[in-house]
């Protein structure tokens, strides 16, 4: 395998490609008990519409989520059982872009990886199977759409997104998942399952050697067809949001208020990327963050609450910021976020703020790097977009005051703003 040094975190990553098309990424860690895996391919929610081999082909909202559920059970029984007797946790998630299956364990690592590569890739789809997992996805997608929280935040894609499928329910609808069946998934299966599509990463307490060889010997034991030629189809989406504002109802203690901005310009990678999404978290820090004069002021006063915060998504297909959380007053809190955007525009940002909040962000990530749970998932998201995880700290050192105003000029822009709100009835 080749190998990277990361000298400033004092890192070294074992990468391959290996004659199947997967990527394959391993960090050892020394002097940590566990072992953290993640198996990954490019395919997620978003993926409804794309063209097979030069062939256009569209498939029901919510397939990638329903395929994750689908690939735990096996003929003979349910995975789950397998990771449990080896003393393993074990989850699986899918995004608007990727589907993730991990496990972590301090011990039979070997054999905790081969199950994860080999559930994975091994489908067995059955119909009646299929159609009793309808119910249960059913049953999942009606639990969120009485959950305030997600309600709040769906409610805010929707109303950014005039046609991107970021403003559709990952999980899908009752109406797009009862399309479903067991040949649409063996399709998209073989389609988005090639391991050329796939990333596998590994990190933790192991031996770098063993697990290589356990993962070569692995692969090549498997028969893969030819890599097929994907290309995803995507409608055209305006800087204009679709709707200003959305309101719903539902029991809630304390009316919930989503503030999103959404990117007006897409198609970044690599480092381009990472520094937008860098620069974006440092100027909403400096405005919003529980040491801001914004955040002091209005928690003083009950405008806000502890749950008040933001964050911000970026991909190379699309981005938004969210600003929000319980919020007693949603209109005037509403007016004080735009006030506090329009003196940052006219201003600009404080200078001893911005290096504070840079020292800050820096210091975070050093000690989030103790963290191997939170370094494979962060790996595998960067890498689907060109970026390393060991670039962050070289990227924030050199931005500046002058590039962070200047974003938040350019993102923060009213034509690019929508509200959500949730209430009590």
């Amino acid at each position: 395998m080749k190998t990277v040094t990361f000298d400033q975190v004092n890192e070294t990553l074992y990468y391959e490609t290996l004659p199947n098309g997967l990527s394959v990424f391993l960090l050892p860690k020394e002097g940590f008990s566990k072992t953290y895996a993640v198996f990954t391919t490019r395919y997620g929610s978003n993926d409804s519409h794309f063209k097979l081999n030069g062939k256009e082909i569209r498939v029901p909202d919510g397939i990638a989520h329903f395929l994750e559920h689908k690939l735990f059970e096996k003929e003979q029984g349910d995975v789950a059982a397998e990771f449990s007797r080896n003393g393993a946790s074990y989850n699986a998630f899918t995004t608007f872009n990727r589907t993730a299956y991990l496990f972590s364990s301090t011990d039979k690592v070997e054999e905790n990886l081969k199950i994860l590569l080999d559930f994975v890739q091994e489908p067995y789809f059955s119909g009646p199977s299929v159609e009793r997992e309808k119910g249960i996805i059913g049953q999942e997608i009606q639990m969120y759409d009485d959950n305030p929280d997600w309600k709040v935040y769906t409610n805010l894609l929707q109303a950014m997104y005039q046609e991107y499928p970021v403003r559709l329910q990952i999980a899908g609808t009752i109406e797009s998942i009862s399309n479903i069946d067991k040949d649409l998934l063996y399709s998209c299966y073989e389609t988005f399952y090639h391991p050329s599509n796939m990333i596998l990463f590994v990190v933790g307490g192991f031996d770098q050697e063993s697990i290589t060889r356990l993962i070569k010997d692995n692969q090549a034991a498997k028969d893969f067809s030819q890599a097929p030629e994907i290309e995803r189809v995507f409608p055209d989406e305006i800087a204009q949001v679709s709707k200003k504002q959305i309101e719903a109802t539902l029991s809630v203690g304390i009316p919930k208020l989503y503030i999103g901005f959404k990117e007006a310009v897409n198609g970044l990678t690599g480092e381009a990327l990472l520094k937008r999404e860098l620069s974006t978290k440092l100027g909403l820090d400096v405005l919003f963050g529980t040491s801001s004069p914004f955040y002091q002021k209005h928690y003083d006063s009950g405008l806000v609450t502890e749950g008040f915060g933001f964050d911000y998504s970026n991909e190379h297909d699309y981005g938004y910021s969210i600003i929000g959380g319980d919020a007693p007053d949603p209109e005037r809190l509403v007016e004080e976020v735009k006030q506090v955007l329009k003196m940052a525009s006219e201003e600009g940002l404080d200078e001893e703020a911005f290096q504070r909040q840079k020292r800050k962000s820096i210091g975070l990530y050093m000690r989030s790097l103790n963290s191997i749970e939170f370094i494979a998932n962060q790996f595998t998201s960067y890498k689907f977009n060109d970026i390393d995880l060991f670039d962050v700290v070289p990227t924030l050192e050199k931005i500046t005051l002058e590039e962070v105003t200047e974003r938040m000029k350019e993102h923060l822009r009213e034509v690019q703003m929508a509200v959500s709100i949730v209430r009590s009835p």
